[in-house]
């Protein structure tokens, strides 16, 4: 079932960004293409664009101006889904209808061979649902690209109920010869990464709710402190809010009204105003000429001289407040040693005097300190909490297999680590007490752990792995002694690694004392 890429026709339809990108890819790789657009002139307009990135690609030297050439010769517009009867693979990029991308395949049916392969590129829709009208629900697989398709690693093979294996297989490795890294998972609510990265949006929104901070403060923190390469407000106005609440509705509804994906009525509000991003021109944050950015608000400058021996605990769900001693936490970082940025929540009882210490001696280091109001899970802490609950229920489900769960999300949405492997890091018992901890306080579903989540917490305690030995006791930082030892060694460590082996003390014999 493999498909050739000399002589083999590849159809395109739907002419739009991803579309055009998809036909960019196919005739790249050495396939004849042609795109069809219900749209009058759309195609011809795509196949018009595509042909001057081509040019542009000659132009930078990085494909031969024969290339640029012989790809553009092979390329062309079409005005009627008939002209695909000799295709060997129709790619799908409509608008997100369940109607009307039945209906397309259902008349394409009729009109290709027997053996051309189907793929919709649906985002988030099941592809048992597309195929369900097929008389040969067989021959549909789904073929997720990522925005833009060119340049994006990431594609996801998603199979049907009813969906060939082997067409996925031919698929998948037809994606490879492109270029593609892929993924396989079945037919599920938003497959692999629409649907484990909802928590990355839903709590930061949530957090802005709350007031722990403005856009650009989460966004900093984010990037910053939790090595993400783009904060979650700036990327929904990449996306476009309307596209980003469109994928988490879907999920919702999909889900049963899944309390985890309910969508925020911040982003509600912002797309009822047509406050879209950046192609509206306004978002989150504002866009045009002249216009500048609003600038994370990082504390300013303190007295490097100031004294005392700071100490952190982590957050582990709560607020600071709630445990009654006046402490101070830190929210989580992908690397305490070389992170640009730190983020603390002082309690209602902090003296003042501790915390500006504490942010001195973290200025002393070179390191941007943001002071959160004191939310429960801080931003970090409760943003990755939730992705690596969403990644262990996929793998709980079947969805997907371990290893591409987390190669999906580094590659998909550039996350610095897979879930699965950051949980595994940081431990999973911790992750469910973050997790129980946050769900004591809202009571409201969004925090319910994974059964799976549940089974690998208690290894951890039942292995007695040294992070299991945080959980339910505090976990203190001695930022001295943390410093003292990056000084020392030649390799960066994870959060984890490096907040375990330089914690000045763990309170084995003071369990928790504050109440849930």
């Amino acid at each position: 079932m493999a498909i050739e890429a000399n002589g083999s026709l590849v159809g395109v339809i739907g002419a739009g960004t991803m579309g055009a990108g998809i036909a960019q890819l196919a005739v790249q790789a050495g396939h004849p293409v042609a795109v069809y657009d219900a749209v009058q002139g759309a195609a011809a307009r795509a196949v018009a664009g595509i042909g001057k990135r081509l040019d542009s690609l000659a132009a930078k030297g990085r494909i031969a101006a024969e290339e640029a050439q012989a790809a553009k010769d092979r390329l062309s517009a079409i005005e009627a889904l008939d002209a695909l009867s000799d295709a060997v693979l129709v790619v799908e990029a409509v608008i997100e209808d369940l109607g009307v991308k039945q209906k397309l395949f259902a008349g394409l049916e009729g009109i290709v061979g027997p053996d051309c392969l189907l793929a919709t590129n649906t985002s988030s829709l099941s592809i048992s649902a597309i195929a369900g009208g097929l008389k040969d629900p067989q021959r549909l697989v789904g073929m997720h690209f990522f925005n833009p398709a060119p340049l994006m690693p990431l594609v996801e093979i998603i199979d049907g109920l009813a969906t060939d294996p082997e067409l996925g297989t031919a698929v998948a490795e037809l994606a490879e010869a492109w270029g593609k890294t892929t993924v396989r998972c079945r037919s599920t609510p938003g497959f692999i990464v629409n649907r484990v990265a909802r928590p990355f949006y839903a709590e930061a929104l949530r957090a802005s709710e709350e007031q722990a901070a403005d856009f650009a403060t989460i966004d900093a923190v984010l990037r910053e402190s939790g090595g993400f390469k783009m904060g979650p407000f700036e990327l929904m106005d990449m996306i476009g809010l309307d596209v980003n609440l469109a994928v988490s509705t879907s999920v919702w509804e999909a889900t049963g009204y899944d309390p985890r994906y309910t969508p925020a009525w911040t982003q509600k509000e912002y797309v009822a105003a047509k406050r879209l991003g950046r192609k509206s021109g306004r978002g989150f944050y504002e866009y045009g000429e002249g216009v500048d950015k609003p600038a994370p608000r990082y504390e300013d400058t303190r007295d490097v001289t100031a004294s005392g021996r700071p100490r952190l605990y982590r957050s582990r769900g709560k607020t600071a407040t709630s445990y009654g001693d006046g402490r101070i936490l830190m929210d989580l970082t992908l690397d305490l040693a070389g992170t640009p940025t730190v983020a603390l929540a002082p309690a209602a009882d902090t003296p003042n005097a501790a915390l500006e210490a504490t942010i001195a001696r973290l200025q002393r280091e070179g390191k941007k300190v943001v002071v959160l109001e004191d939310v429960p899970g801080l931003v970090v802490t409760r943003t990755v909490a939730r992705l690596v609950n969403e990644a262990v229920d996929a793998l709980y489900r079947g969805d997907a297999e371990e290893e591409d769960i987390d190669t999906a999300m580094k590659l998909g949405v550039n996350y610095p680590r897979g879930p699965l492997e950051w949980g595994a890091d940081l431990g999973f018992a911790y992750i469910r007490e973050v997790l129980d901890n946050l769900e004591d306080v809202y009571r409201d579903g969004r925090y319910r752990a994974s059964p799976l989540l549940r089974h690998l917490a208690q290894a951890d305690l039942l292995m007695d792995t040294p992070l299991a030995h945080h959980v339910g006791r505090d976990f203190i930082i001695d930022l001295e002694q943390a410093f003292q030892q990056t000084q020392t060694e030649s390799q960066p460590q994870t959060d984890s690694q490096s907040q375990t082996q330089t914690q000045d003390r763990q309170e084995n014999d003071n369990p928790d004392k504050d109440q849930p």
